[in-house]
């Protein structure tokens, strides 16, 4: 008879390392407020500038620009926005396919709806969580065709125009294949690093490693603007063009309102580009708590036999944003029964969201194989993963 895991004990471990109090809830994920965010949004209310215009937006991009490495970073009331936008402004047009991980938040797919394309779900590396570069390559190989310097769904008949790496959980994916596989097939990059602020793969920030990528400022994320993100990118005229798309595509005047095209109302407000000033500020103490906080989950697992923590691959620095708890393929019918007893004792811990192919707007939806993407869904369970957590292993 098979043994089963000892999930009292995965729960004492836990418990453990985030050192919970009798009667203390700890969540998944909380914003940390401990520098200048009342000081920053006071100025805003004492202004009158809380709306998307105000000089901390400028502020915010500047800074976020410069901690990234990005040459342009334009602040969007969410990462969801600044990924359509992103989409838009590499010519993703109604019918288009583009190639995205089974394994992501709903929103990566949303956005690609919203162009009116054609999500196709791709497999994720077991390495990496990411896209798996080599599967790729592979069902490429033989799905793909290049006519004219455009690739082609052979199946389907629908151009493929362009690809969204996903940095899952933070951890950076391995970008240089895919780059050269998007270089190969003509795929435009659009780098979904809205879980990523913090890590960087050899040595250059995700989000950076392409012509356009995006960020998230989600009250759930390691930087939170309550809600928020921003589209980087090192291209001035893509720059310039989404700084326009989502400021209504207004032409400026000194009084009047003309606009030259279909824009969007997706500036970020100047207070909660205050909130994300301060954030900013502290983000090199989170990134520090939170990688001390993955070590100690990892130094507390070592010698449990049956699970396993996800730790960074090589020439990456992660910045955990919320650690995984993998369990081992015979124990992965376990993993309810962990979620129900670890959430009933206060421990929040949550389970990988819904695989994309199986949500019934996209059941129909071109994909590849998916048994990698499968295999994680049933044996990751996340961990509480807040900054403040790590605080004591510093």
């Amino acid at each position: 008879m098979k043994k089963e895991l000892d999930l009292q004990k995965i729960l004492e471990i836990i418990r453990k390392v985030v050192k919970q109090d009798t009667g203390q809830e700890i969540m998944l994920h909380e914003p940390c407020f401990r520098g200048n965010e009342w000081r920053y949004i006071r100025e805003c209310l004492d202004s009158g500038w809380v709306s998307s215009a105000g000089g901390f937006v400028d502020r915010f991009e500047k800074d976020l620009a410069r901690f990234t490495g990005a040459r342009h970073a334009v602040a969007v009331v969410n990462g969801t926005a600044a990924l359509h936008i992103a989409l838009l402004l590499l010519d993703v047009n109604a019918g288009d396919e583009v190639l995205l991980p089974a394994l992501t938040f709903v929103a990566t797919a949303n956005a690609v709806s919203y162009c009116r394309a054609i999500p196709h779900f791709v497999d994720s590396d077991m390495r990496t969580m990411g896209i798996d570069s080599e599967k790729l390559a592979d069902y490429l190989g033989y799905m793909a065709e290049i006519k004219n310097g455009t690739c082609y769904n052979k199946r389907s008949g629908k151009r493929i125009k362009a690809i969204i790496p996903v940095h899952i959980f933070g951890h950076p994916v391995d970008m240089d294949p895919l780059l050269d596989i998007a270089g190969h097939y003509h795929l435009q990059v659009v780098e979904d690093a809205a879980e990523s602020l913090g890590s960087t793969y050899k040595g250059r920030h995700t989000g950076t490693l392409g012509r356009i990528g995006i960020m998230s400022f989600n009250g759930n994320k390691i930087v939170s603007t309550g809600g928020g993100g921003a589209i980087l990118s090192n291209d001035d005229v893509l720059a310039k063009m989404a700084r326009h798309l989502t400021t209504t595509a207004r032409i400026t005047r000194t009084w009047g309102f003309e606009h030259d095209r279909v824009g969007y109302n997706y500036r970020l407000p100047n207070i909660n580009a205050a909130l994300g000033c301060a954030q900013l500020e502290q983000l090199p103490r989170f990134v520090a708590a939170k990688r001390c906080l993955a070590q100690a989950y990892g130094e507390a697992f070592k010698d449990l036999q049956g699970v396993d923590i996800f730790t960074e691959g090589d020439n990456v620095n992660s910045n955990y944003w919320l650690n995984a708890l993998l369990l081992n393929q015979e124990y992965a019918m376990q993993k309810d029964a962990l979620l129900q007893l670890s959430n009933e004792a206060g421990v929040i811990t949550r389970p990988v969201w819904e695989l994309m192919h199986r949500l019934l707007m996209y059941r129909d939806c071109p994909r590849m194989d998916l048994s990698t993407a499968e295999n994680l869904f049933d044996r990751i369970i996340n961990l509480p993963s807040s900054a403040f957590l790590g605080e004591h292993y510093v």
